[in-house]
């Protein structure tokens, strides 16, 4: 999935500026895409990722 699709994701289910883990996980399964593109994305878009599990996402 590329950027642009993940920003779509992000878009159509209102995350902006930071994001939980279980909604990066749910975004993740949902959308077909791995976990780690979802951290990636978030680290080079400047998207905080917070109450992190298990140390998943950096």
């Amino acid at each position: 999935m590329d950027d642009e699709k993940i920003r779509a994701a992000f878009e159509k289910e209102g995350i902006t500026t930071d994001i939980k883990c279980p909604e990066a996980f749910a975004i993740a399964e949902k959308y077909g895409v791995s976990k780690t593109e979802v951290a990636r994305y978030c680290n080079t878009h400047g998207v905080k990722i917070r109450a992190c599990q298990l140390g998943c996402f950096k």
